[in-house]
C-alpha cells in the first residue's frame, strides 16, 4: 500500500511535460503555395516545435528582428526534419530561407504576447502573410 501511495505522490508531484508541436512545410497545399501548416502556433515556454519538410526544398529559420531579446536564433538545413525548444517568451517570426520572398513565413507566440512588431525589411508577400496571420488571431 505504501508503494502505491508513493507512486501516486510521485505522479502528482511530477511537473507537466512540455509538448512537441508539429509544423509541416509545403510547396503547395489546400491553403495555398509556399506555406507552413499551421501558420500560427500559441505554445508554452519549454515547448518544442518539430518542422517537417513534407515537400522538398524548405527549411525553418528565425527572422532577424522577430525574436524576443535573449532568444537564440536558429536556421535548419534544407530538407531537414528539425526540432527546437522555445524557452524565452515572446513572438518568433519563422521563414523558409529560399521562399521568404514568396511569403513562406509563420508566427509562433510563446507564452502571453502583447504585440508582434513586423520589421521594415520584410518582403511584400511575407508582410502580407504575417498581416493575415495577425488579423486571424486578433481579439
Amino acid at each position: 500500500m505504501k508503494s502505491i501511495l508513493a507512486a501516486l505522490a510521485l505522479l502528482i508531484a511530477t511537473p507537466a511535460l512540455a509538448e512537441v508541436h508539429e509544423v509541416q512545410m509545403f510547396n503547395r497545399s489546400a491553403n495555398g503555395p509556399m506555406i507552413y501548416e499551421p501558420s500560427f502556433l500559441q505554445i508554452a515556454p519549454g515547448d518544442s516545435v518539430r518542422f517537417i519538410p513534407t515537400q522538398p526544398s524548405h527549411n525553418a529559420a528565425t527572422i532577424d528582428g522577430m525574436i524576443p531579446e535573449g532568444a537564440t536564433p536558429f536556421k535548419s538545413k534544407i530538407n531537414e526534419d528539425f526540432t527546437t525548444t522555445f524557452e524565452v517568451p515572446g513572438a518568433y517570426g519563422i521563414k523558409c530561407s529560399p521562399h521568404v520572398a514568396m511569403g513562406m513565413v509563420m508566427l509562433i507566440h510563446v507564452g502571453e504576447v502583447a504585440e508582434t512588431p513586423l520589421p521594415e525589411a520584410l518582403p511584400k508577400k511575407a508582410r502580407a502573410r504575417f498581416e493575415t496571420i495577425l488579423h486571424g488571431i486578433a481579439p
